[in-house]
């Protein structure tokens, strides 16, 4: 019987001292904001924030692109991505090409799900933010997790 190898490999060229400290929402959104560029007002689209245990980033990655109004995110995309960059927290994250701000109920049921499997396994799912090109709302932030 025959099975393919699994690798799992993390590498980065940034120091700890050098990497971005997410203190806030507005530090979060600040960040996220150029990897939405190409999309921010045409279609949806989810990154997340790979956190270190000092709220340091480790990285962003896209989890999913979709259309005009919503985009299928996966959880266990999500944590693959988190576990495999080695993470101990993370932020979610996707855009409104509409420019409402106001997060939908699939919206804050994907985070209740996503912090409640962050628990499990001890990497908590700090904020969700939803950015638009005029700005961005924290579920955190408004009491919505």
């Amino acid at each position: 019987m025959k099975a393919a190898e699994a690798k799992i490999v993390y590498t980065t060229l940034i120091k700890n001292s050098e990497r971005l400290k997410i203190s806030t929402s507005e530090t979060a959104y600040n960040l996220l904001k150029p990897f939405y560029e190409e999309y921010m007002d045409f279609k949806e689209c989810s990154y997340i924030v790979m956190l270190n245990r000092n709220n340091k980033v480790l990285g962003v990655t896209k989890i999913s692109e979709g259309g005009v109004s919503g985009t299928v995110v996966d959880l266990k995309l999500i944590f693959q991505a988190a576990l495999l960059g080695g993470a101990s927290g993370l932020i979610l994250s996707h855009n409104h090409p509409s420019g409402n701000l106001k997060p939908s109920d699939p919206d804050i049921k994907l985070t209740k799900r996503a912090i409640e499997v962050g628990k499990l396994i001890e990497m908590p799912v700090l904020d969700h933010i939803i950015l638009t090109s005029e700005g961005y709302y924290s579920l955190a932030d408004n009491g919505d997790i």
